[in-house]
């Protein structure tokens, strides 16, 4: 196979780092090779004068790109939508699910990677997550001078019962000073499930639980928002056990150790005077994939460095005050 002097084949290590590569089914592996070598063999009888475009007609690709190799696998960037946003989920490909990397470089092909079909199914219809976190911008003063009192939390977890009812695909976990979102999505594929990733909705959700801790506390709350895979793939958003006492919301705890690493390091930055207190933070993933057609103004959002944890790329997140980035973004669907 691919003994061509057409192709080019390597091991997975040597795949670039950074540049697009394109992830393919295995089956298409004989079709996509032979289609190549017939694109090739009608482009040296007609001088290249009218090549086929065969070859790229055959299988499914996924844009990807490496980000850095693991000991048992590649950390990836794939985009799962580049049409409607700019959508990067950040991902591993474990070696046991590659079964060939090959590149046709006479017609300066990228690197292709023919995947095991169950790992490329699993990537596409598995849920991933979205998560927030809106807290109380000054609680502390509240419970120093003895401003909290029970029938104002009371009214409080009340209000966020019925805001929760009104969104039954968001989980809400609440404290006295702070709330956690979570929703979940797909990617799905051309033949099953549907591409339902709508980071927007979790915006617009901001401005429901301001309100809601406005009217019962009195107290302003901002968001820090991160994405995440959901590690336990087909279950609901939480789990809940028979004796009501075991919460868990089917998900690693990363995604909530970014959060904090982003309020942590958004809290040294105000302190430093490096910027001002905002409303929102958010995860540049996150940010990048909000549906703001307006490209230029969507690069003048501030952003500022953190330092994700097990990612072998530096992160950052944006920050903005809602009004201000409610009226860039489109509106969910």
């Amino acid at each position: 196979m691919f003994s061509s002097g057409l192709f080019d084949t390597y091991d997975p290590e040597d795949l670039p780092i950074d540049p697009d590569i394109a992830l393919m089914d295995e089956k298409y592996l004989l079709e996509w090779e032979q289609a190549w070598l017939i694109n090739d063999a009608l482009d040296e009888e007609s001088g290249g004068a009218s090549p086929s475009a065969s070859p790229y007609d055959v299988g499914y690709i996924m844009p990807a790109s490496v980000i850095r190799q693991l000991t048992h696998g590649l950390e990836i960037s794939w985009y799962p939508n580049t049409h409607e946003r700019f959508h990067e989920l950040k991902i591993v490909l474990p070696l046991t699910k590659i079964v060939q990397c090959v590149e046709v470089h006479k017609y300066d092909g990228k690197p292709t990677v023919f995947v095991k079909g169950d790992w490329l199914e699993m990537v596409h219809l598995r849920s991933n997550s979205l998560f927030a976190m809106i807290d109380v911008v000054a609680m502390g003063d509240e419970l120093q001078n003895g401003r909290l009192e029970t029938g104002k939390l009371i009214a409080l977890r009340d209000r966020l019962d019925t805001l929760a009812a009104a969104h039954p695909d968001i989980s809400f976990i609440s404290f006295a000073d702070s709330l956690l979102l979570k929703t979940n999505w797909m990617v799905g594929m051309f033949d099953k499930g549907a591409y339902n990733y709508a980071p927007e909705k979790l915006i617009e959700l901001f401005a429901e639980v301001r309100e809601v801790f406005r009217d019962t506390l009195g107290l302003d709350v901002y968001a820090v928002f991160a994405s995440g895979s959901n590690e336990y793939y087909d279950d609901a958003l939480l789990h809940i056990s028979p004796s009501h006492n075991h919460i868990c919301l089917n998900s690693l705890g990363l995604p909530f150790a970014q959060i904090m690493l982003i309020d942590e390091a958004a809290r040294k930055a105000i302190r430093n005077g490096d910027h001002d207190p905002h409303d929102l933070y958010m995860d540049g993933d996150f940010f990048r994939s909000l549906s703001i057609e307006d490209y230029q103004t969507k690069r003048t959002i501030p952003r500022a460095p953190y330092k994700p944890k097990l990612s072998g790329s530096e992160g950052e997140y944006f920050y903005s005050d809602y009004a201000e980035l409610a009226s860039l973004v489109s509106a969910p669907k």
